[in-house]
Parts: C-alpha cells; sequence; structure tokens
C-alpha cells in the first residue's frame, strides 16, 4: 500500500495538531506490511518533519519567509505535488487540510480527509466573514471517497450538518504522548498557589466566562491565582474586563516558553481548567492527566468524550458552576487525588499505535 500525504499542514503550521498528527502516522505507517508513506511538501515551515526519516519527505524546509509569501508558496507546491503524486502512483492520498480543489492528479487512488472539528459551523459568530473554511471543507469532504473524524462528536456533527453518508465516515482518536521532561526544572515557575489555563482564549475557548466565575467567587482568587500559559499576552479587552470585574492585576498572570515551562506548571497547579465551549479531540486535558495535574472542563463538544471519568465537569454557560466545580476540586483532597489516579489510567486509552492501527485499517478498506 502506497499511502501519499500533501503538503497543506506543513506549509501552514510551523508547530500544531493537525501536523503534528501527520507525522506521528508517517513515523509509524511503514512498520506495517507492505506499507510506505510519502509526504510531498515541496516548500514547508514546519518543524517536526526533521523527526522523520529523510526517505518519507519529499521536500525542504524554508526557515523564514514572509508572510506574503504564503499564497507564492502554496501555487509552486500546487503545481510540484501535482507532478510528483502523477509519478509515485500513491493506492491512498490523505489531504492534509481542506482544499476547494483537489491536488490528486488523477482519480485512480482513494481519497481520504480528515475532519478536526466542526467549531466553524457550530459557532459562526466567532469567526470573521472572510472565513470561508466551512465551505472549503464541504468541497473538501464531497469529493473525499472516505472522511475521518478524530472523534465520535465530530463524527455526529459533520452527519448532521454535513449531509454526508454515514458509512463514508469512521471515527478515529488521535494518539497522545506526553511532552518530554529532560529538560524541565524542578522549581516552581509561580509562586503560590494556582489554578491553570492553557492555550488561546478567544471566542468558543469561553475565557471570559471562567475569568467571571473566577473573580465573583473571593475565595477562589483570594487563595489561587489564576495562571494562562500560551494564547498570546493578555490583550487590551482582556485588561479592561478584569478591571469591570474588580479582580486585582496580580491574580492573574500569563507566561510563555517552551513544553518544559508547560510541564511544571501541570505539576504544580493545583487544578488545570478546560472551559471551552466546544472542542473536536482536545489534548490539554490529557496533557494535564500526564502530569499529575487534576482536570476541570466543560461539557462543551468531545471534551466528555475524551475526558471520560477523568474531570470534573461545568456547563460551560453557567459561571456558578464553573466556580462550584473548581471549588469540588481544590477544597477536597479527596476528590483531586481521585481526578489524579483515574487520570493515569484514561491517557492509556489514546496512543498513536492504537490511532495507526485504525487509520490503516480505513485505507485498507478502501482497496
Amino acid at each position: 500500500m502506497r499511502i501519499l500525504y500533501d503538503y497543506q499542514a506543513f506549509s501552514r503550521q510551523f508547530y500544531g495538531g493537525v501536523s503534528r498528527y501527520f507525522v506521528e502516522l508517517a513515523r509509524r505507517l511503514p512498520r506495517l506490511d507492505n506499507t510506505e508513506v510519502k509526504i510531498l511538501a515541496p516548500l514547508y515551515i514546519n518543524h517536526y518533519l526533521k523527526e522523520l526519516d529523510p526517505g518519507i519527505v519529499f521536500g525542504r524546509q524554508v526557515a523564514r519567509a514572509p508572510k506574503a509569501a504564503g499564497k507564492l508558496f502554496n501555487i509552486y507546491n500546487r503545481a510540484k505535488t501535482r507532478y510528483q503524486a502523477a509519478s509515485y502512483r500513491p493506492d491512498i492520498f490523505h489531504e492534509t487540510y481542506y482544499a476547494r480543489q483537489s491536488i490528486s492528479p488523477s482519480s485512480n487512488q482513494a481519497r481520504v480527509i480528515t475532519v478536526y472539528d466542526m467549531i466553524h459551523e457550530r459557532f459562526p459568530e466567532y469567526f470573521p466573514g472572510w472565513d470561508k473554511t466551512p465551505t472549503t471543507k464541504q468541497i473538501a469532504v464531497a469529493r473525499a471517497d472516505h472522511v475521518i473524524c478524530i472523534s465520535e462528536t465530530t463524527r455526529r456533527d459533520l452527519l448532521e450538518i454535513g449531509n454526508i453518508r454515514s458509512d463514508k465516515v469512521s471515527v478515529v482518536h488521535l494518539g497522545f504522548v506526553s511532552p518530554q521532561t529532560h529538560d524541565a526544572t524542578a522549581e516552581p515557575l509561580i509562586e503560590g498557589a494556582y489554578l491553570l489555563h492553557v492555550g488561546i482564549r478567544s471566542g468558543y475557548k469561553n475565557f471570559q466566562r471562567l475569568l467571571k466565575a473566577y473573580a465573583s467567587n473571593p475565595s477562589l482568587h483570594k487563595h489561587y491565582r489564576l495562571v494562562c500559559f500560551g494564547g498570546g499576552k493578555f490583550s487590551h479587552a482582556e485588561e479592561r474586563y478584569r478591571k469591570t470585574l474588580g479582580l486585582a492585576e496580580d491574580r492573574l498572570a500569563w507566561i510563555g516558553g517552551s513544553d518544559s515551562v508547560l510541564i511544571q506548571l501541570y505539576r504544580h497547579a493545583a487544578a488545570f481548567i478546560y472551559p471551552s465551549l466546544y472542542e473536536g479531540f482536545g489534548i490539554p486535558p490529557l496533557e494535564a492527566m500526564a502530569h499529575d495535574c487534576p482536570v476541570i472542563c466543560s461539557t462543551g463538544g468531545s471534551i466528555t468524550e475524551v475526558v471520560g471519568d477523568a474531570g470534573e465537569f461545568f456547563d460551560p454557560y453557567d459561571t456558578t458552576a464553573i466556580a462550584q466545580a473548581i471549588e469540588n476540586v481544590v477544597g477536597s483532597h479527596e476528590r483531586a487525588d481521585e481526578l489524579r489516579k483515574l487520570g493515569r489510567q484514561r491517557i492509556t486509552h489514546f496512543t498513536w499505535e492504537k490511532c495507526t492501527s485504525d487509520t490503516h485499517a480505513v485505507y485498507s478498506a478502501l482497496l
């Protein structure tokens, strides 16, 4: 079986979940009998590709490029890939993201696309009018012979919104590998007790309601700081909202950095809070579990599907419920320890080996 992945994810992301997904598949699929993998990415910016056997990747990394070069890269990559793909003659052509036109040179191979979430369709109010992701996704899904969804929630939403046959769609959960810990420092990076939020905070990520829940509970903001990792420094709008809530500046902290920084934040946090209205999968709760950090999370999207019984859940629209869920964990050593134990068990359900095996089964069924 010859499998071909295109350049899209690797010309869009320096790092990121989508490109990591395909790199992990490309790393493991060649270990299976009679399976070859090629990634055609003539010009790419992604850093993960250097982890792969050089024989898998066709292309070269562009370390620095102006933002305006993106369209030129796309034109060059499309033309080059069509030529290279024709000579490779794959059995499976798996597009790594959504495109209006297929990069596949012919219809002789089975075409696969992965749908990661239906956030644009469920929450259009959080995206600008010029964002045409739903239309492009619909076109890409329609021309695919098979669709992989990374959660049952995503599959269900796609069937409901996308008007697609159920036998054309399979669920393959993502795998998970805990970030490396060899360079993690032993000492806490934040002084005192704190709650942790990770990643971007705008729109459907629902950070404003978390902030309101935190600010409205004197016990929480007296005894715990709210620490945010990644997602950029606090915006002017966030600072204004903090002041509106009457929350002291020193109760809210932002920190950026590498995986080693994030690991230490997980290890020493009283709890990890995940307030999203919707997620197609959701890796951060698994990261928290891997580092014995109790998980407190919303019931939005696939979060309950991924977290299972290893989290304290809340209605993401109810700020009182958010605050109460946090109190349930940080106010009880027994509940926090229970979540740590359940978390260690839960992360064993999500491996890249299983993701690879299930994906290979999808490919085989198409031949």
